[in-house]
């Protein structure tokens, strides 16, 4: 029997980050820039390798002012841990949430108290999100290529970025019209 894979099938069809993103366990962020929306959910947070923003609520932008301070501007290049939470209720009834589990740039665990429901109150606590290691470097394929003097110049950048896995279909789209165009200004061999 062939095997089908399924998981394109359940995405949700959102224009956010929605906790069903986060059911199969917690997930680690990048904040890459942060936007503003509309008056109820009043920021985009972009983030890096995700295709839709995190629109935090009420509750979690609580937290990340209390931990990060209220400068959004200065949580770009931070980092975040996202999870589901089930008991998270909406109209009387669990219906599930996002929130924050760690956070970068803390150096012990922080409570948090945040209302749960109307007129109760509880303790919220974030870990610490520790350091990584800086990315590496991902050489700039496309000025090298642009900078390449001939067809075999190019040809070297082409494959130290399939090498590298790093030939994205955005990179290949960029690239494939340089080698096209040094294919075109190379000298026609003469013909016996």
């Amino acid at each position: 029997m062939t095997s089908f894979d399924m998981s394109d099938t359940i995405a949700p069809k959102s224009d956010q980050l929605d906790a069903v993103d986060l059911l199969s366990g917690d997930r680690t962020f990048t904040i890459e820039r942060i936007t503003r929306h509309n008056d109820e959910q009043p920021f985009n947070f972009h983030l890096v390798g995700f295709p839709r923003p995190w629109r935090p609520g009420l509750s979690m932008r609580r937290v990340l002012m209390t931990c990060w301070g209220p400068d959004a501007a200065t949580y770009v290049g931070r980092r975040v841990t996202l999870y589901c939470d089930p008991d998270v209720e909406f109209g009387g009834a669990a219906v599930g949430g996002t929130r924050i589990r760690a956070l970068s740039h803390m150096d012990k665990p922080k409570k948090v108290p945040l209302l749960v429901k109307r007129g109760k109150s509880a303790m919220f606590t974030v870990q610490p999100l520790k350091d990584e290691p800086p990315p590496a470097q991902v050489p700039d394929y496309l000025a090298e290529a642009r900078a390449a003097a001939d067809l075999a110049d190019w040809r070297q950048v082409w494959q130290r970025a399939v090498s590298a896995g790093h030939l994205t279909d955005a990179l290949k789209a960029q690239l494939v019209p340089l080698g096209e165009a040094l294919k075109t200004e190379q000298p026609s061999e003469p013909q016996p």
